[in-house]
């Protein structure tokens, strides 16, 4: 296969490492799917990347590869390309990814953190395409979140901004492993509907996609966690509109499927806790790439980058 310029997005999965390569237009031109052996350490997860964008730039043959984008579940030293901290990835903190990686392929090579990358993907080609500002959600064993302004993640000083997930949504709520109380995934995420879920009595292995099809057979105090979930996240975007005034916040992960049960109470709390103006002026809506935003999101690191860098040399001159 012959292609011109592309880049390369990997997405550091619960289960698996997923690699694709993608035409500067968006366009999918090949992924590839291999099982993540994060206990194995980095080295070897490292290993596991190079062989699949080896082999990703195989297929696609003569192309011009700008670089490559990496998704990863956890705090990232933006600068440096190195992981600060993974809950989920074992040896991973400190381990300078981006050299190692480098050292072997000879390309550009950009971290971020998974949210944030699902935020761009989202961005360029998906339910945010043509919007510049932006906030995506995302709801799953966690809550996360990427905040875009002006095409561009906001990082912060440390690279950590976007920790939506621990707003404090009710301060006497439940603890959080943060340390906090009352944070919005102790109240709205795929865990929490399934401890919810628990606590109701639906079974000690409810899971959220559980407790959903419980809503959908019409049982009542099912339909109320999703009440309560709804009401979690209307606080929140009430906050993130008051706050950023985007136009656009989007809603991503596990519990999508369950929109319709707490999407009116999320709305009903928007409405009562946001500035009309700014309301009136911002949608909410779902996210429509799914599990590949990351991915793509990834993908678009680089050449986002060497966009910024041909801008800085045109300045010059």
């Amino acid at each position: 296969m012959r292609m011109g310029v592309y880049s390369i997005g990997v997405d550091l999965g619960g289960t698996n490492l997923r690699a694709a390569a993608v035409g500067s237009n968006g366009q999918l031109l090949h992924r590839i799917s291999v099982p993540a052996v994060y206990s194995a350490g980095p080295e070897h997860v490292v290993g596991d990347i190079v062989g699949a964008i080896r082999s990703l730039r195989a297929e696609v043959g003569s192309g011009t590869l700008r670089g490559v984008g990496i998704g990863v579940p956890g705090f990232i030293d933006i600068d440096n390309g190195i992981v600060i901290g993974a809950a989920n990835l074992p040896g991973f903190e400190g381990f300078p990814v981006r050299t190692e990686i480098q050292r072997s392929l000879g390309t550009t090579i950009i971290l971020e953190n998974d949210a944030n990358a699902a935020a761009l993907g989202e961005m360029w080609i998906g339910a945010g395409k043509n919007v510049k500002d932006l906030i995506l959600i995302t709801l799953g064993t966690g809550i996360g979140g990427g905040i875009v302004v002006d095409g561009k993640i906001l990082h912060g000083v440390h690279g950590m901004a976007g920790e939506i997930g621990h707003m404090t949504i009710f301060p006497d709520g439940n603890p959080c492993g943060c340390g906090n109380c009352g944070c919005l995934e102790k109240h709205a995420s795929a865990t929490a509907i399934a401890a919810i879920g628990r606590m109701m009595h639906f079974g000690p292995d409810i899971t959220s996609a559980g407790v959903h099809k419980l809503a959908l057979e019409g049982n009542e105090r099912a339909k109320l966690v999703f009440v309560s979930v709804g009401r979690a996240l209307g606080i929140a975007i009430a906050n993130l509109i008051n706050l950023f005034n985007f136009p656009l916040y989007l809603l991503s992960g596990g519990p999508l499927p369950a929109w319709d049960f707490f999407a009116p109470t999320m709305m009903e709390e928007v409405c009562k806790r946001s500035f009309t103006f700014q309301r009136s002026q911002a949608r909410i809506e779902r996210a429509v790439l799914g599990a590949d935003a990351g991915l793509f999101g990834a993908a678009y690191l680089p050449l986002q980058h060497n966009s910024m860098q041909e801008i800085a040399i045109s300045a010059v001159r």
